[in-house]
């Protein structure tokens, strides 16, 4: 009899999709979960059967792991994968799986359990010699033990999530004076990500390599490592780009690598996808990270290197069968860079974005990959990771597939949300990374000041576009069939478009039998217009032929700018707002979310950069600050609240 034929995908995104036709491919029945948020996501769409598993907020579906395990018995499914975040490395959800019967695609409860715990791990990974950062990992969790423990350590350290990982309950503290402040922040970010308040201390290494090894183990006995990936590039401390293999690796480094990471995954008789994360100095000393018990957000890299399907492994591996491959056998070809496609705004400090998708047009090619779990018309909500799909390329070299990637990200098509989509283009493009020298402070040291973290200025020639395509428009509204024709001399139409908060003035002129001239202070563009639908125009600027994708609702234009998104609105014929009044602020949502902290109330003195609220959203906490010196006049929340985007919350005078 088979081990399963059903298969219970426990998540959602780009990582349920790619379960979903994986397992499809092998010839498994699937079931999709979904929120009340998530009715009609791709994921959803895909799989063979669905069920709704509560609401919006993920405590009440995605983490709720009786409704998960309701759904399963509902479906008839006979296993369950629980793809990555949310319960994947939750070691009671995993025997409770078990429990009900279910084969879960993941190593064992135990394993998760050790290694799932930095605290724990970190101690049975001392034990079988593998090297780690010199740090605190004790029981003692009080702020008089974890400052004690400090001084010995050292400053500059690092604060970390017992229980955690991808940057939440992850504070780097510089000196004493700030340490029982982030211990606290760490802490509550850590319970409310996940369920544990337990952290440890590190040691802080300065600019190193992010460096991780795929792991897998079988119920044989076997276990071998796929190589490594490099993971440095992050923000927040958190991944953006990966690639595989790692530029500076050597043949005897990854061998020493290789070989740690299958003594930690020995220790704990690992069974499944696995990867083990160290970091590596820039003498070829590397130390232990972390381990982690389910299959990577960057494992493409790391099946185009190889030509090997790793969920296909998971699977074939939970169902008895044994590794196809012997360590001997792995052979690595060529070179694979994955970046992450996120719903953030990187000139706002990274702020998680919602909001809806108006245009999604992804742009694969020869040895471009596109995971995703986008349909145009999706709702991005607050409540989840904001991780909207990856990129991914493979080449014979390094600079092929560098190359390869950028030109995906540059014409993947995503309107309707701001996102890091410029940014990526700019990390692929910049010298140091072309030429492999970076490590994770490269965003820091090398983007702190530059125009990928500004907030973006449209050029005169995107300015132009717009004009044109609202003057197209309201032709074709009063004479249909005759798109920009005019009855009138060729006098010039003024418009005033709006990019957020910042208006742009110009002038434009349709001559007949003649290109629209579009004038800006001293600038002036010369366009036609050759072709244009809803969704695309196809226009000559300046002699230059090219595509621009566009949606247009009304006043307002959603135009891809190769690479990004502008959102511009025509406020030609808006009332002029008045000026705020002097001496008076106001604290707005920076996006949709949830109040977990009031820190002031009506009549409190405050600081210039006092914090005043604390807003949960998309997974992580988002301090909220003075912006002035004053007094409280009025708060408009309480702790609880869901909030939208730019909402008042409180006023200072």
């Amino acid at each position: 009899m088979p081990a399963f034929h059903k298969i219970l995908i426990a998540n959602r995104g780009e990582i349920a999709c790619r379960v979903i036709l994986g397992a499809q491919a092998l010839g498994y029945r699937t079931v999709a979960v979904f929120s009340e948020a998530d009715a009609q996501a791709r994921h959803v769409q895909l799989a063979d059967e669905a069920i709704c598993i509560g609401p919006a907020q993920v405590s009440q579906s995605y983490l709720n792991s009786a409704a998960l395990l309701d759904a399963a018995r509902k479906t008839a499914a006979d296993a369950l994968h629980p793809g990555y975040g949310l319960l994947s490395e939750n070691a009671a959800f995993a025997q409770a799986c078990l429990d009900a019967g279910l084969t879960f695609i993941g190593p064992s409860p135990a394993a998760i359990a050790l290694m799932g715990s930095k605290r724990l791990s970190k101690i049975a990974m001392l034990a079988a010699g593998v090297p780690c950062i010199a740090g605190y990992q004790g029981a003692e969790q009080d702020d008089a033990s974890l400052a004690r423990a400090a001084e010995q350590i050292g400053y500059p350290l690092m604060i970390k999530a017992s229980a955690g990982g991808g940057g939440r309950g992850l504070r780097l503290v510089h000196g004493a004076e700030e340490l029982v402040q982030q211990i606290h922040c760490a802490r509550s970010e850590a319970l409310s990500a996940f369920g544990s308040d337990e952290l440890i201390l590190e040691q802080a290494l300065i600019e190193p390599r992010h460096v991780e090894i795929q792991l897998f183990g079988d119920q044989h006995g076997q276990l071998i490592h796929l190589g490594e990936r490099d993971c440095s590039i992050q923000r927040r401390h958190q991944k953006v780009i990966e690639e595989a293999p790692c530029p500076v690796m050597t043949a005897e480094l990854r061998q020493a690598m290789g070989e740690a990471a299958l003594k930690a995954a020995r220790a704990v008789h690992y069974v499944g996808a696995g990867t083990v994360e160290f970091l590596l100095d820039d003498r070829g000393q590397f130390y232990f990270l972390e381990m982690n018990t389910r299959l990577q957000v960057e494992h493409p890299v790391s099946e185009m290197i190889t030509g090997l399907d790793l969920l296909a492994w998971q699977i074939n591996v939970a169902a008895g069968l044994p590794l196809p491959l012997r360590q001997e056998q792995v052979e690595f070809n060529g070179h694979a860079i994955e970046v992450r496609l996120y719903a953030e705004d990187p000139s706002r400090d990274f702020l998680p974005q919602s909001g809806w998708i108006r245009g999604w047009e992804p742009a694969p090619g020869a040895g471009v990959r596109i995971d995703h779990g986008l349909l145009e018309g999706d709702t991005i909500s607050p409540f989840y990771d904001p991780l909207l799909g990856k990129l991914i390329a493979h080449g014979a070299t390094r600079e092929e597939a560098r190359r390869k990637l950028l030109r995906a990200v540059e014409d993947c098509v995503l309107l309707g949300i701001a996102s890091n989509q410029r940014l990526l283009t700019q990390l692929l493009g910049h010298p140091r990374f072309v030429a492999g020298q970076f490590n994770t402070a490269f965003i820091d040291e090398h983007f702190s000041a530059h125009p990928g973290l500004q907030a973006y200025v449209p050029s005169t020639t995107e300015l132009a576009l717009a004009a044109a395509l609202f003057y197209r428009q309201a032709a074709d509204r009063h004479t249909p069939g005759l798109s920009g024709w005019r009855n009138t001399a060729s006098v010039p139409r003024a418009y005033r478009l709006a990019l957020e908060d910042t208006r742009f003035d110009l002038l434009l002129t349709d001559r007949p039998g003649e290109a629209l001239r579009v004038q800006r202070a001293d600038e002036h563009v010369e366009l036609r217009v050759l072709e244009r639908d809803a969704r695309w125009l196809r226009v000559q600027v300046d002699g230059v032929v090219r595509r621009y994708a566009y949606r247009l609702d009304g006043d307002q234009l959603w135009l891809f700018t190769n690479p990004g998104s502008l959102h511009l609105r025509d406020c030609t014929h808006a009332p002029v707002q008045p000026p705020s009044v002097v001496g008076s602020g106001t604290l707005q949502a920076p996006m949709d979310g949830a109040i977990v902290q009031v820190l002031v109330s009506a009549g409190s003195s405050v600081r210039k950069g006092q914090l005043l609220l604390v807003l949960e959203a998309m997974k992580m906490e988002h301090p909220l600050k003075a912006g002035m010196d004053g007094v409280v006049r009025q708060v408009r929340v309480i702790q609880g609240d869901q909030v939208k985007n730019r909402q008042i919350l409180l006023e200072v005078e």
